[in-house]
């Protein structure tokens, strides 16, 4: 069995009555370790913390773990859980196991019953926009996946985003939409593709709130958010560049215009040209 080396940077201030009994040291150091022998195979692969269970404490650390070995398929679905391995695996208490296996389940991951137990769930279970679902998933071989089901999403929220902003947009909004193209502009004259993605999130974030739909803006920023962690671009490019710029200018002047037919066909324009919408979406068709 392969033997993984303490987390350095793990908090050294954790309360003794969360270390496992018999434990001569914080269990923050020991998280993540392989099972020791007895406890089973289902916890020898030893897991990696992201950033983003840095500062999260010992249970926030378990429930990274616990939750990337299910979503990497380690940990199969309808396999059990049992709170004892998982504590003894770990070296924590029984209340972290079972705060741990709480917030488990209420991303969807596991489920528990009474004269059952805790089980993994299938994928058709998970909290699929849940943060740090979408964070284990870009890391793990659902990743290409998630990109293409993201993509998909994409093309089917957002022309319509277009269309009613429209129709229903204010002038103010055009102006401000029009700032954030020039902004993408500039920031593409001086080759500052970082900057041109922000101001390519806040097109894409204004006129989605610009559509008057208050469900669609929530599920865009679920979206949104998404596909910050999964690494996918904002934009409709593989690298920021004049044709992605004109592509949001032509949707800018058919909003302004008022004609939302052809605010649905520019956005899809600029969502097909995405890698991964190629195989996902047909071709738009012209007006």
């Amino acid at each position: 069995m392969q033997t993984a080396q303490p987390h350095q940077d793990a908090p050294s201030d954790i309360a003794g009555a969360d270390q496992a009994p018999g434990s001569g040291t914080h269990s923050a150091d020991r998280a993540g370790v392989p099972a020791p022998d007895g406890a089973g195979s289902l916890f020898a692969r030893p897991g990696q913390r992201s950033a983003r269970s840095r500062g999260r404490g010992l249970h926030g650390q378990v429930v990274q773990q616990l939750g990337q070995m299910i979503v990497s398929g380690d940990i199969g679905a309808d396999r059990p859980l049992v709170p004892e391995d998982v504590g003894e695996a770990f070296e924590v208490s029984r209340t972290v196991v079972r705060e741990s296996l709480r917030v488990l389940e209420a991303k969807g991951l596991v489920s528990a019953r009474p004269n059952v137990g805790t089980r993994v769930r299938p994928v058709s279970d998970w909290s699929l926009f849940d943060p740090d679902v979408v964070e284990w998933r870009a890391g793990g071989p659902q990743r290409e996946e998630q990109r293409r089901e993201l993509a998909e999403l994409r093309w089917m929220i957002e022309p319509l985003a277009a269309r009613l902003a429209a129709e229903h947009g204010q002038e103010d909004f055009h102006q401000r939409l029009g700032d954030v193209a020039v902004t993408m502009a500039q920031a593409m004259a001086q080759g500052d593709a970082e900057g041109f993605s922000r101001a390519d999130a806040d097109f894409h974030a204004l006129l989605l709130d610009a559509a008057g739909n208050q469900m669609l803006t929530h599920l865009a920023e679920i979206v949104s958010g998404a596909l910050r962690s999964s690494g996918t671009p904002l934009t409709g490019c593989d690298c920021f560049g004049n044709a992605s710029l004109v592509r949001h200018v032509r949707i800018v002047e058919a909003v302004a215009a008022g004609h939302g037919g052809e605010a649905a066909t520019a956005m899809r324009q600029l969502l097909t040209a995405h890698p991964e919408a190629e195989t996902a979406v047909p071709a738009p068709r012209e007006p």
